[in-house]
């Protein structure tokens, strides 16, 4: 039999081919044929949200460590983009990036620590420190914002080895080949036995603890890594995306915003970030021009964001219920489905219509 007969062995061809139609449209058609709408409205925002999704399944979805701060860090690392730029203009700005992610990995460490001793809930409730002191220093500390009275920073030109990313398009493909390193890297993480110490927290602590695993280094690296790819995330969303932010654009609702897109795309599935933020990203579209072709004017924005609340948290209780293993879970069944149909085509290759 043919290897591609198979369907464990076609699933993964299907997945190379899909990936590598994927970057030829992300990094080739796109900027050159997309409108400045599509990549400044739809698809930066998605990079940046799917990124900071990446963050928070590693440390939830294969740490198994609840966070509700996710948002807190988004801040530290565009704060700290900020002032590193702003104080120590002699740096370029890819050193700026991933310092102002070491920041939010030390911060995160720091707030990480409680997990040590709590789980479940009650870490979850202990990461609201984070949120809500951070969003407070912030606005109580003139230093971070250059003494600006509301907080609002405005962020600097990107601009890399005298090349300036100011464009919709520049801003789209700096966003996007961060995103992509990151997401490479973390895979290879993931893989590593650092990924499996992180599994094996999350299944069991105390077996994790009896075959071994530092259960210390392997929560407090989990908040690091975490905290660091969502810091990341937070320069793409103040710099590319948004370019003027303020602390009250870091509150709950965007950590709450995050953890849902893990939940709808898939938690411990990287794939599931980047299906969860395309989502979350796609949906309010979609559901305003549906409005507005339906209710005309009476759907104004208070009931788009209304009917958006509704419909997120109607799903979400539907993914727990039917799918806990979220958007990923559909696409896994449906690569299973086309693998064994073409599996099905090698195999009987008589009954295609042609040959009846």
């Amino acid at each position: 039999m043919d290897a591609t007969s198979n369907p464990r062995q076609t699933g993964p061809v299907i997945d190379s081919i899909l990936i590598g139609i994927g970057a030829v449209i992300a990094f080739g058609v796109i900027p050159l044929a997309g409108s400045d709408y599509l990549m400044d409205a739809v698809l930066t925002p998605f990079l940046a949200l799917a990124l900071a999704a990446v963050g928070l399944n590693v440390l939830t979805g294969y740490a198994g460590q609840v966070s509700l701060g996710s948002a807190a860090f988004l801040a530290v690392g565009a704060y700290a983009a900020y002032n590193l730029h702003l104080r120590v203009p002699e740096l370029p700005l890819l050193l700026d990036l991933v310092l102002a992610g070491l920041v939010a990995a030390a911060i995160g460490i720091v707030f990480g620590l409680p997990s040590l001793r709590l789980r479940g809930v009650y870490l979850a409730v202990s990461t609201l420190a984070a949120q809500f002191f951070v969003q407070w220093a912030l606005t109580k500390f003139g230093w971070f914002s250059n003494d600006n009275p509301s907080g609002v920073i405005d962020a600097p030109a990107l601009t890399i080895a005298g090349y300036s990313f100011t464009s919709a398009a520049g801003r789209y493909l700096f966003s996007l080949a961060v995103v992509t390193v990151a997401t490479i890297l973390t895979l290879r993480l993931l893989q590593s036995q650092t990924g499996r110490n992180f599994i094996a927290v999350r299944d069991h602590e105390i077996a994790a603890k009896v075959i071994g695993v530092p259960l210390l280094r392997a929560k407090l690296l989990a908040f690091g890594v975490s905290s660091f790819l969502i810091g990341v995330a937070g320069v793409l969303w103040a710099f590319a995306y948004l370019r003027t932010v303020e602390p009250a654009g870091f509150n709950l609702d965007r950590s709450f915003q995050i953890l849902f897109i893990i939940i709808i795309g898939g938690l411990a599935s990287l794939r599931g970030a980047f299906l969860g933020a395309a989502f979350i990203v796609v949906f309010p579209l979609i559901l305003s021009r549906l409005g507005a072709a339906l209710l005309g004017g009476v759907f104004d924005s208070g009931v788009l964001e209304m009917s958006q609340r509704i419909v997120i948290g109607a799903l979400i209780i539907a993914f727990l219920i039917a799918e806990p293993r979220g958007l990923i879970a559909l696409w896994d069944r449906f690569r299973a489905t086309s693998a064994a149909w073409t599996g099905l085509r090698k195999t009987f290759p008589a009954t295609d219509s042609s040959r009846s």
